[in-house]
């Protein structure tokens, strides 16, 4: 089954801007924030999707959703 991926618009003080899985997360960024990726069986494919779109960005997994694809 696939979930729904979200990525925040606005980048953490840390620089990267944080993919989620809208569903699953308790740390989402405000609705006005977040910019649909799509439906992905797994967080690897969002986040390769985000760094082609956005080449210039640091685009990271959510440690708390998508602890998987967390890697900074």
């Amino acid at each position: 089954m696939s979930t729904k991926y979200i990525i925040n618009n606005n980048a953490q003080p840390t620089g990267e801007h944080e993919v989620h899985a809208e569903a699953y997360c308790n740390h989402l960024p405000e609705p006005i924030n977040r910019i649909f990726l799509g439906h992905y069986d797994d967080c690897s494919q969002p986040l390769r999707e985000a760094r082609v779109e956005w080449p210039h960005l640091i685009i990271d997994g959510c440690e708390h959703c998508i602890p998987a694809c967390h890697t900074r």
